[in-house]
């Protein structure tokens, strides 16, 4: 099996799909990988050290045309898009819900293009997404605190306050991976902590967790908008998989918090949970809409690449030797929390909250597999 990783071109995405170490093991396997001439260098992994790993190193298009599997990160741009073919495997982030242009794409590229946020794990969870997520969790409330900083538009305050002054209010929505990594940072960080789910088990687990160190709120509309109203900073860590994410917090809401106050909007992956989100970037990361400054980058974990690309190497390469040593077909065929993560196949959207969410027609993965 030939597999390709390129080097990403999303703006200031430094990550790379597949580590040396990686590429080592995939070598040992049997396999062929191209990597992309400079591919590696945002994480400092250099073309010689992909070479002594047993790549070749090559251009883009040759990549693109060679490859039986391409591993990525973030999800294709249109021109990456453009160079998929029928028969080809495309493994990476998709986030296909909130981006009709990326579906119709990559359904008429003919490609089989597996989601990493899909991948589901024999005790539940996403076993892909949860190292971004941990990763995003963390950044969300580093990114936060630096945004409430008076120079950057926030209210002018320290996460943690001094002696003498209070902490921040910090809410996070959403106890799942990245509210509790969130939570677990802002509390070490000295801030006054808040997580709403809608779970009553999750509370509980988060109120052991934190041994009483972060407060617990049921999730409601009425808890949201009173809380949102003191908060210093707003996380949004909601997540429905595949799916676009709920607007739970409303323009409307948004006009009461405090002038300076921050959102940080974890699920802009997704569409963002907070009405007036919209997709920003590292380079210019920030806005201010009702007088609330936004952060809504949508490739947080690319900012601290070396980390991410570890993290996520460590699961999705286990998948990915799968994928090549048995064959696609095969591979998706004996795993079904694989085949959890095939989103389009042959022409054919295979994700039923993606179809939903764009009011499209679908097939069942166990349909597309057994048709490819």
């Amino acid at each position: 099996m030939i597999i390709g990783s390129p080097k990403e071109i999303k703006n200031h995405e430094y990550r790379v799909g597949l580590t040396p170490e990686s590429v080592s093991e995939l070598v040992a396997h049997g396999h062929e990988v191209l990597i992309e001439t400079g591919a590696g260098e945002g994480i400092g992994a250099t073309d010689e050290a992909y070479a002594a790993a047993g790549a070749s190193l090559t251009d883009v298009e040759t990549l693109f045309s060679r490859a039986d599997i391409v591993v990525k990160v973030k999800e294709p741009q249109a021109v990456e898009r453009k160079r998929l073919r029928a028969g080809q495997t495309l493994y990476t982030y998709l986030h296909l819900a909130p981006d009709a242009d990326q579906t119709r794409d990559l359904i008429d590229s003919g490609a089989t293009c597996i989601a990493y946020e899909t991948v589901t794990a024999p005790g539940g969870g996403l076993p892909l997404l949860r190292p971004m997520s941990q990763v995003a969790g963390r950044m969300s409330v580093q990114a936060g605190a630096h945004a409430l900083e008076k120079a950057q538009g926030g209210r002018g305050m320290l996460l943690g306050g001094v002696p003498g002054v209070a902490p921040a209010k910090v809410i996070v929505i959403g106890g799942g991976v990245v509210g509790r990594n969130a939570a677990q940072m802002a509390v070490g960080m000295g801030a006054d902590v808040t997580v709403l789910d809608r779970s009553n088990d999750v509370l509980e687990d988060i109120d052991r967790q934190f041994g009483g160190q972060v407060r617990t709120v049921y999730s409601t509309a009425t808890a949201l908008e009173q809380l949102v109203q003191t908060a210093d900073m707003v996380i949004g860590a909601v997540l429905i998989p595949g799916a676009a994410a709920p607007k739970l917090v409303t323009r409307a809401m948004l006009k009461t918090m405090m002038p300076g106050a921050v959102v940080v909007d974890v699920a802009i992956d997704q569409g963002g949970c907070f009405e007036t989100s919209r997709a920003t970037t590292h380079q210019d990361p920030i806005y201010v809409e009702e007088g609330v400054v936004h952060y809504c980058v949508a490739n947080m974990p690319g900012g601290v690449a070396r980390t991410s690309t570890y993290a996520l190497n460590n699961a999705t390469l286990p998948h990915l030797l799968r994928l090549a040593d048995l064959g696609v077909k095969a591979a998706l065929e004996r795993d079904v929390h694989l085949r959890a993560g095939l989103n389009v196949s042959a022409g054919k959207l295979t994700y039923e909250a993606v179809a939903e969410a764009q009011g499209l027609d679908w097939i069942t993965a166990d349909e597309a597999v057994a048709a490819l």
